[in-house]
C-alpha cells in the first residue's frame, strides 16, 4: 500500500497542479500554496469524504487497506487519522494509476474537483 499512496500523491499533485496553472495566470508561489491546499495530508483528507456513495467495492477496500496501512506515525503536525485518510485516497489514486484505469481515474478527480469547497482552488494571479 505505501507504494501505491506514493504513487496516487504523485499523481495527485500533477492533477491538481496542472488544473490550476490551466485555470489562470499564477505566479510560482501562489500556485504552490494553492496546490498545496489541496496536496497536503489535511486537503486530501478532507476531500475523501466528497466520494461517498462513487466508489465501486474494490475502491473502497483499496481505500480502507491504504487507510489502515501501518506506515508509522507520518508528519508531526497532522493527527494520525488525518494522515491515514489521505494515505487511502492517495492508495486510491495510485491503484486507479498503475491499473491503467485512466478513464475512471479521471472521473474520480473530476468529481473532486467539482465538489471541493472554493470551487476548484480559487483563481490564478499575475
Amino acid at each position: 500500500m505505501p507504494v501505491l499512496a506514493a504513487v496516487g500523491d504523485a499523481v495527485c499533485s500533477l492533477y491538481i497542479r496542472a488544473r490550476l496553472a490551466c485555470g489562470g495566470s499564477w505566479r510560482a508561489r501562489s500556485l504552490h500554496q494553492a496546490a498545496t491546499r489541496w496536496t497536503s495530508a489535511v486537503g486530501q483528507a478532507g476531500l475523501l469524504p466528497l466520494l461517498d456513495g462513487l466508489l465501486e467495492p474494490d475502491e473502497r477496500d483499496i481505500v480502507r487497506r491504504g487507510r489502515n496501512t501501518k506506515t508509522g506515525r507520518g508528519p508531526k503536525n497532522v493527527p494520525v487519522g488525518v494522515y491515514r485518510a489521505s494515505t487511502g485516497l492517495e492508495a486510491l489514486l495510485g491503484y486507479l494509476y498503475l491499473q491503467g484505469r485512466t478513464k475512471r481515474l479521471e472521473t474520480i478527480l473530476e468529481a473532486l474537483w467539482e465538489a471541493a469547497p472554493g470551487g476548484g482552488g480559487g483563481d490564478g494571479e499575475g
